[in-house]
């Protein structure tokens, strides 16, 4: 089974998680950002699943380390929202050919990246967190990018709360994904044994960030962050079209 993938792909990927994970852990969000749609040039299998579990295992680690800052309040609308942007997802899933879905990861990138740049501000209450869940429904279903709509409508909390409520959010949303996922099946024996391949991946960057996180910018995490994912929608797009 360890020949499911080819070592140097397993190296290459276990960086980009790595450093995913890292991000993650710092400022709430962006293991998917970051990674998924270098994942995607890497081997396409490894989104939009494993993706998904590697972010609901960082997610859950970051909410047991933020657990005293847990505010869920309203969060359980963005959880319903959650459903039907998830059906939604996996219908494109199903019929979107690969270079399609390719370009599909790289917009819902460049919009979290325009959004975070312009920093859109809506108000939050069961309107609007019901919306950012069927955004976040859609964008994480297809490759596991749940992670900005309701990241950019939590901003401005306290570092530590937003940290929990976006893991708290993110690791419950993200089964409701994986059930909606292996009810279409798209969600195979391989894809959880490639998971497996990666979390070593996933602990040694939370584990490393438990050192950094008390003396971490956020503001220049977050510019290398959204320089980063920029890059990597640039060489998606490429590599898409080429293939397309």
């Amino acid at each position: 089974m360890l020949q499911l993938i080819d070592p140097t792909i397993l190296l290459l990927a276990s960086l980009v998680i790595f450093v995913g994970a890292i991000t993650q852990s710092l400022i709430g969000f962006g293991l998917a950002v970051v990674s998924a749609p270098l994942l995607y040039i890497i081997d396409p299998e490894l989104v939009p699943v494993p993706v998904i579990l590697m972010g609901f295992s960082i997610s859950l680690l970051t909410l047991m380390r933020e657990r005293g800052n847990l505010e869920f309040n309203g969060l359980q609308w963005g959880l319903l929202g959650r459903i039907p942007g998830g059906l939604i997802g996996a219908a494109l899933l199903l019929i979107a050919p690969q270079a399609i879905l390719g370009l599909i990861i790289a917009a819902i990138v460049a919009i979290a990246l325009w959004l975070s740049i312009k920093r859109y501000q809506a108000p939050v209450n069961r309107c609007s967190i019901t919306v950012a869940g069927i955004f976040s429904g859609i964008f994480g279903t297809i490759a596991g990018i749940g992670g900005p709509p309701m990241a950019l409508l939590l901003t401005g909390r306290d570092a530590g709360k937003f940290r929990a409520a976006l893991s708290a959010f993110f690791a419950l949303s993200s089964l409701i994904s994986l059930v909606i996922l292996f009810a279409v099946g798209k969600l195979q024996l391989h894809h959880l044994l490639l998971a497996a391949l990666l979390l070593p991946a996933v602990f040694i960057g939370f584990w490393l960030s438990n050192f950094i996180v008390p003396y971490v910018d956020r503001r220049r995490t977050r510019q290398f962050t959204l320089c980063l994912c920029a890059v990597n929608v640039l060489v998606l797009v490429i590599k898409s079209v080429y293939s397309w």
